[in-house]
């Protein structure tokens, strides 16, 4: 009895073609007619071609204009060697760099609890507020020779200024979130839960770290470090200050770029801005892998 009184009360299941109509007005209702979706994508592809595609094309054109031998006689000129040189060995020494901060930095935020933490997370976002040109500027005026310490350091035989550590120095400040700022949310995301169970288990804290924690993030550290070394390899306002535009010398990849334009040595000057945006290219290849790859890993580990 109770039961037919039960299934007499429940209101009885839609039809087929009404599930169809509900169906249909929500598209209409949440959805946009196909003229608005076809000009929407028009002028996406279009703003890609005039600001995305056409410039890259037009650097390869350019480098390419005079043939392949010119091409390759711009790249391996003594001044363009050197760039490139200075280039890879100050990418080598700040991506590292800033590699182990980053780690560091983002295992202290998102696992502990400490005086000043807020101010952390303010300065490992202070390059992205700050000028290149400024923060330039500023090594120029601590270590430079009107500086407190610069008779010091010149008495000494140490050059920072218009030298390797200085254009090292304006490199590491500029690049110093990528790493941090990719590993804390993510860190933050993932919890404690394993690190835990690795430490009442009998691990150290080194062995936690290389077994359970680097290998939960190495999707992010991949990310964190292509950017930093695209960033690295491309900077130019806050080089441009500390390193004195001194040719062979202190010229990176991108001041050497305007020095050969400023020349009017436009196929040279194509010719080496090809290898910048070959550099973005490959970054945005390995960095949509990565976002694919992560993003599936850190899915299915939410899931269990």
């Amino acid at each position: 009895m109770i039961d037919t009184l039960a299934h007499a009360s429940l209101p009885p299941p839609p039809k087929p073609h009404e599930l169809a109509t509900a169906r249909a007005v929500t598209r209409a209702a949440t959805g946009e007619a196909p003229a608005i979706r076809l000009l929407l994508i028009a002028a996406a592809i279009l703003f890609l071609t005039l600001f995305l595609f056409a410039p890259l094309a037009l650097v390869f054109t350019e480098a390419l204009r005079q043939g392949v031998v010119k091409f390759i006689g711009a790249l391996t000129q003594k001044e363009a060697l050197a760039a490139i040189r200075l280039t890879l060995i100050t990418a080598g020494i700040s991506v590292p760099l800033n590699l182990a901060f980053g780690l560091a930095a983002a295992w202290a935020i998102a696992r502990f609890r400490f005086p000043g933490k807020s101010l952390l997370l303010t300065l490992i976002d202070l390059p992205f507020s700050v000028s290149p040109v400024i923060s330039g500027l500023v090594f120029v005026l601590i270590f430079g020779a009107q500086s407190l310490i610069g008779p010091w350091l010149s008495a000494h035989g140490i050059k920072i200024v218009f030298a390797l550590p200085g254009i090292v120095l304006a490199t590491i400040f500029v690049t110093l979130p990528f790493v941090a700022r990719e590993l804390i949310p993510l860190m933050q995301e993932q919890g404690a839960d394993q690190e835990e169970a690795a430490l009442s288990l009998g691990a150290s804290g080194w062995q936690t770290f290389w077994h359970v924690t680097l290998p939960n993030v190495r999707w992010g550290v991949l990310y964190g470090v292509l950017l930093c070394n695209a960033r690295a390899m491309g900077e130019f306002g806050a080089v441009s200050v500390i390193s004195g535009h001194v040719r062979g010398l202190t010229n990176t990849i991108p001041l050497h770029v305007e020095v050969l334009y400023n020349e009017y040595a436009f196929s040279a000057a194509f010719a080496m801005a090809s290898l910048l945006a070959l550099l973005a290219l490959v970054t945005l290849a390995l960095k949509t892998f990565l976002e694919w790859r992560f993003a599936g890993e850190l899915a299915n580990g939410l899931r269990h």
